[in-house]
Parts: C-alpha cells; sequence; structure tokens
C-alpha cells in the first residue's frame, strides 16, 4: 500500500456517536491527523496493542485525494476524490481518555503505528452519490457498526471543503470522515468484515508482539 502524506480524521460527525460516548455534538468538526506511518492495509492482519488498554475500533468512510486542495469549492473538492473506501481509525480508548482528562493532546492514542487501518479504495464511479453511501462493519459475523453517509453532520463534500480552508490537502492524502455509533474493544483472534458498494473484506485481529 502507497503511504499517504498525512491521514486527516474526523471526530464526532455521527450525533449518535459522540451521544454514546458522552460527548456534546461539535459546532464545527474536530480534525486531528495520523501520520502516513500509521497507515497499515486491511487485508493483512489488524495488530493492536495489547500493553494499553482498551483498543477501540471506529468504522469510516474514507476519501483518497488525487489532487492538490486548498481552499477548494464544492466542484473542486468532488472531483478531488480519486478513491472511496473503508477504514479502522483505531483508539486507544483508555489513554485518550486520560490525555482529554489532563488536556493533552491525542496523538499517542491515536497516531500509533497501525491506527489507520485501510481496506482496498473503489473508483469514484462505485458511489455516485456521496450522500448515500452505506458501509458496514462485523466482528465475528454479527453486524457490529452500521453507517449512512446521509446521517453526518457534514457530508463528505463540505468536509473536504471545510478541512481545505484549514490547511492544504495533497494528492495521496485520506480523509477519515467520522465513525458511526457501535464502536466497542477489539479482542485478539477476532474476524473482521468491512461492506461497502457491495463489496467486502476480511481481516483477523492479532496482537502486536504476535
Amino acid at each position: 500500500m502507497r503511504q499517504p502524506g498525512k491521514v486527516v480524521c474526523v471526530g464526532r460527525n455521527y450525533a449518535e456517536h459522540a451521544r454514546e460516548l458522552g460527548h456534546a455534538v461539535p459546532e464545527q468538526p474536530l480534525l486531528f491527523m495520523k501520520p502516513g506511518s500509521a497507515v497499515v492495509d486491511f487485508l493483512s492482519p489488524v495488530v493492536i496493542p495489547t500493553d494499553r488498554g482498551a483498543c477501540h475500533h471506529e468504522t469510516e468512510i474514507c476519501l483518497l485525494l488525487g489532487q492538490d486542495l486548498r481552499r477548494a469549492d464544492a466542484r473542486q473538492a468532488r472531483a478531488a476524490i480519486a478513491g472511496i473506501g473503508l477504514g479502522l481509525d483505531l483508539t486507544l480508548r483508555d489513554l485518550q481518555a486520560e490525555l482529554k482528562a489532563a488536556g493533552h493532546p491525542w496523538e499517542r492514542a491515536k497516531a500509533f503505528d497501525g491506527a489507520a487501518v485501510l481496506a482496498p479504495f473503489l473508483p469514484p464511479s462505485a458511489c455516485p452519490d456521496l450522500g448515500q453511501i452505506e458501509f458496514f462493519l462485523e466482528v465475528d459475523g454479527q453486524r457490529r457498526q452500521r453507517g449512512h453517509s446521509g446521517d453526518m453532520l457534514l457530508g463528505l463534500v463540505d468536509l473536504l471543503v471545510h478541512i481545505s480552508a484549514v490547511f492544504s490537502l495533497q494528492s495521496g492524502d485520506v480523509v477519515m470522515s467520522g465513525t458511526p455509533a457501535g464502536v466497542a474493544a477489539l479482542q485478539v483472534g477476532q474476524r473482521l468484515c468491512l461492506g461497502l458498494a457491495g463489496q467486502t473484506w476480511t481481516s483477523q485481529v492479532v496482537a502486536a508482539d504476535a
């Protein structure tokens, strides 16, 4: 997998997810980043740390950019999407809670090696209506997360417009657009299945020291 320059993540972009964690719904997108070194392929085993508390999955629609964006309008943002896929924003939830309580940044809980797990990207033509994308995560055959892009607080194109007004996006960057409700801790040995636009991909959870 080609390493992106950066992964831009959006927090609390689904109201139900914000509520399940006891967070207020933000007035504007909550943005943070993962470095390209955090990116790994979903088709390989999903490796999680086992010595830093609970590691949660957050299933998200991901956009691969094929053009640079800076202060883009909606037309430019839509044209820059080179691929649409799914990813897991892995989060060390116990550590994140400690960092938040201390008023510290989240990178230790969000940007560790392997924290951005990306499934293969589909061409944009696979999802022609960006407001009607359905996706899911199954864990050991049970539906754990189900999402619909129409439930986002800020839609995919509007997210790109907003982000590109904050800082420049570059070709090869990935945007992770937020997760719906249903996040939970991963366990070593679990089998994962992601589904989007009629395609499914499977993987298995292994320990970092395995």
